[in-house]
């Protein structure tokens, strides 16, 4: 498995969007919400033009000054450097993780509260134990 590959399998919910260039834009998103501010201003400018919103090549290079393949090369470098970020990191993976957790967390609660059953506490009182140690 590649990369990429590897990244966009840790990136939540892109199974349910249509199309690629759609599904690389949200992985991309999640990774510049986590990672963006490890970017190099000049570059992080021309990363949000293109990806976040949504501006052309020819539109960010007449902006910025440079060609349309130097705004490709710079869109290209900061999305490997978000994914080399998370593969390091992988602060993406544990947050996803951590959300499941909760809400695993939330549904025994409402079903403690319904059946008064001490196991289900028991087993958020397991949950909320293994969700301290990820964080």
């Amino acid at each position: 498995m590649g990369e990429k590959e590897r990244c966009r399998a840790q990136v939540p919910s892109t199974a349910d969007l249509p199309d690629e260039r759609l599904r690389e834009v949200y992985e991309l998103s999640i990774l510049y919400d986590f990672y963006g501010e490890l970017l190099g201003g000049h570059k992080k400018k021309i990363f949000e033009d293109y990806v976040l919103n949504d501006l052309s090549l020819a539109e960010i290079a007449d902006e910025a000054g440079i060609s349309r393949q130097g705004v490709h090369d710079a869109v290209r470098r900061c999305s490997r450097a978000l994914r080399e970020y998370e593969e390091k990191l992988r602060l993406v993976q544990r947050f996803d993780r951590a959300k499941k957790h909760i809400a695993d967390i939330r549904q025994i609660s409402e079903e403690a509260v319904r059946t008064g059953s001490l196991e289900r506490v028991r087993e958020i009182a397991g949950l909320s134990e293994q969700l301290l140690k990820e964080l």
